[in-house]
Order: C-alpha cells, then sequence, then structure tokens
C-alpha cells in the first residue's frame, strides 16, 4: 500500500532521513497548489507587467501587496513543520532534521548562487569593498539576514533563506515546549503570537527612529526599517504562530464543511483588504504581519477535504507548487539577467515580454526541481544515512 506523504513547507516529502518506517499524515496539495500563486504574485510584484486590467477587473491590488506572501510562507513553514512533526513517535532527531532541510535547500542556492555572479560585478561597484568581502562571505553561509544592510547582496531575495534556515535551527527546540491541546487554548496562543510580533513595527510607527521624511514604502530604507524587513528575529512570531496553527488544525479536526467557511471567509478578508484597506494602513504594519489571521483562516480552510481545496488541488498548481522554492529563488536574478543581455530582443520574442520571461523563469524553476534538488536531495540523504549506519556499527 502507498502511503501519501504531507509537504514540507515547499512541497516535499517530509523526514527524508528518517530511519524508521512510520505512518504519515496525508498529503495537502491544497497548500501546495495555494504556494505556486504566492509565488507567480510575489514574481509579478518585483517586475509587474503591463495587461492587468480586464474591464473593471484589476490584479494590480493583490499584486502591489506581493510583499506580505513573504510572511505568508513563514506562516505557511511553521503550519506544516508542525503538521509533519508535532506529533512524531520518538520526537525530532536534530542532527537528521538539519541534515535533510540542507539537503533540500542549499544545493538549489549554490546554483542560484553561481547564476548570479554577474550580479558581483554589480555589488563590487555600489558597495564599499568592505561591505562588499562582508557580503561575499556572508552570503554562502546564509547570514546575510543577520546584516540588515547586506541583506539583499548578490541575490535581492535569497535574504528570506537566511531568515528561514535560522528558523529551521530553532524548530527542533521548538518543538520540545509544552504546548498546549485544547482548542481554545491554541487559538489564544496563535493571537498572542501575532499580536507580540507587531509590537516593534508599531513602535516604529509611532517612533520613525529612520527619520524617514514620510510614511514608510516600500522605497524606504534605515537600518531600522531594513532590520524589521530583513532580519529573521521579526519573522520568528509568524513562524511561531504557524507551529500553533499546526497543532490547533489537529486539536480542532474541522469538518470540511467548517474548514470551507472558514477558508472562504479568509479569502473573502484578504480580496477585501487588497481592495479596500491597504493604502490607509501602515506599510511596516502590513509588513510585519498585519494579515496573518487571515492568512491563517486560509491555511486552515485548505488542510484538508472541501470543495475549496480541490480547486487548489488541481495538476498545475500542484507541480508548479512542488517547485516554488527554485522559482522563488531563481526568479528575481534571472529575470534581471535575461534583460541585461537582451535575450528577448535578441530571440526576436520581445514583443511577448515580459509574459514570454515569466514563462521561461517558470519553466526553469520545473528543470532545476527536476534535475538538481531532487537528484541532490536524494543524493546527500543517501550518504548520510549510510554514515549513520557506520556510525552505529562502530
Amino acid at each position: 500500500m502507498t502511503i501519501a506523504t504531507a509537504p514540507t513547507s515547499t512541497g516535499e516529502p517530509a523526514a527524508v532521513l528518517q530511519p524508521a518506517p512510520f505512518v504519515r499524515k496525508p498529503a495537502l496539495p491544497a497548500l501546495t497548489g495555494l504556494r505556486t500563486l504566492l509565488a507567480l504574485t510575489i514574481l509579478l510584484f518585483h517586475f509587474t507587467p503591463s495587461g492587468l486590467q480586464w474591464g473593471p477587473f484589476s490584479l494590480y491590488p493583490i499584486v502591489d501587496i506581493g510583499y506580505v506572501f513573504v510572511s505568508f510562507f513563514f506562516l505557511i513553514s511553521g503550519f506544516i513543520l508542525s503538521y509533519n512533526y508535532a506529533d512524531r513517535p520518538g520526537g525530532v532527531n536534530v542532527a537528521d532534521f538539519w541534515v535533510a532541510r540542507l539537503s533540500r535547500l542549499y544545493p538549489v542556492y549554490l546554483l542560484t548562487m553561481l547564476i548570479s555572479i554577474p550580479m558581483l560585478v554589480v555589488e563590487w561597484h555600489a558597495r564599499s569593498h568592505t561591505e562588499f568581502w562582508m557580503g561575499a562571505i556572508a552570503t554562502p553561509l546564509l547570514i546575510q539576514g543577520f546584516f540588515p544592510h547586506l541583506a539583499t547582496f548578490w541575490n535581492t531575495v535569497s535574504w528570506t533563506l537566511s531568515c528561514e534556515i535560522a528558523l529551521y535551527l530553532m524548530f527542533p527546540y521548538l518543538l520540545r515546549l509544552k504546548w498546549p491541546k485544547n482548542s481554545w487554548k491554541l487559538l489564544a496562543l496563535v493571537i498572542g503570537f501575532w499580536a507580540v510580533g507587531l509590537i516593534p513595527h508599531t513602535i516604529y510607527v509611532f517612533t520613525n527612529p529612520d527619520h524617514l521624511p514620510g510614511p514608510a514604502d516600500r522605497y524606504s530604507g534605515g537600518f531600522w526599517i531594513d532590520f524589521l524587513k530583513y532580519t529573521p528575529l521579526p519573522y520568528l512570531c509568524t513562524f511561531l504562530a504557524g507551529l500553533t496553527l499546526g497543532r490547533l488544525h489537529e486539536a480542532a479536526k474541522l469538518s470540511a464543511r467548517s474548514r470551507m467557511i472558514v477558508g472562504v471567509a479568509g479569502f473573502a478578508a484578504v480580496w477585501f483588504t487588497a481592495y479596500h484597506l491597504t493604502d490607509r494602513l501602515p506599510y511596516i504594519m502590513i509588513h510585519g504581519g498585519l494579515l496573518t489571521p487571515l492568512f491563517a483562516a486560509v491555511i486552515l480552510g485548505l488542510s484538508g477535504p472541501s470543495p475549496l481545496a480541490s480547486v487548489f488541488s488541481i495538476r498545475p498548481l500542484v507541480t508548479i507548487g512542488a517547485s516554488t522554492y527554485c522559482l522563488y529563488l531563481l526568479h528575481f536574478n534571472v529575470f534581471i539577467l535575461l534583460h541585461l543581455h537582451h535575450v528577448p530582443e535578441k530571440l526576436h520574442v520581445a514583443r511577448f515580454d515580459p509574459w514570454i520571461s515569466y514563462v521561461f523563469v517558470v519553466l526553469l524553476a520545473l528543470a532545476v526541481r527536476k534535475w538538481v534538488e531532487h537528484p541532490c536531495q536524494i543524493a546527500i540523504g543517501n550518504w548520510w544515512k549510510r554514515r549513520r549506519a557506520a556510525q552505529a556499527g562502530r
């Protein structure tokens, strides 16, 4: 009998390196499909095309807040890790967990750095020599996120992976904490983490420590706003809310009808906020997780069978969703390099741009997932198993 495997935060089977067989939880394909839409929205956010208006309907309000979906990914990451690991017999072996995560993440990250070497020329001219060498050392070590002024070095979007790695390092120890089992206590804890996580951003709004001349926006810069946007600590509460949400999902055991209601309410609230409220809300608050409760409702709504989950479980969405880690890491620099070298013009397809570039980036992500990410993960996993077996046999 084949047992369905639940995805990790980026769509892979959980516990690739688990030495003993165990019954895995059902897969959550709708969340994988959701990641496709989130990743594509981030792509559009970074390189917004024309033509997102169809009569009275426009995608611009959603695309314009594409940055919020980064924190959505952190929430999903915490949820899926909790879903996969929280009730596992024997707990989580720390070394196995870390090797599993690095085997999944670092090969694609290394490939992305190699593809992005031309960007180092830009960094050399844009930064002092001291900053350049600090960034050149910190980025391969995945610690650039701890330095706000270096967080976007080499590959602008890779700061998120630096934050993710920091959270993964903490996860096995967070899992050992004593968590409540009552649904209402877990719900209160989710809300509590959300509220605590917003405290630094609220202080920023009222104190303006970077002395900005006006309200902060996506183009604002300064030590403190960069700290809130790019470093791991401000995302800890969102990640913890995701861990708690995973336990809430198990404790509440929502029916398909209840999931449908919660999910539709979450999507409706996100739509209403994007189209009617974001212009009135502080940018740094939205960036810092203000919409987390709405995203939590969406996750709960898609975390089991329902008509809504069926919509997000269609094969094209799930297929691309399994490659969203590759898509996210590759899209920014690959898109820029395509246009720096005038590739669409040379191939005489510029009239289809930027849409043709989007398609290329998605196809590249699928190829990297198939021929780099997955094979490297298996190879490293097998090496680690052999190493563990050799150690056990001594």
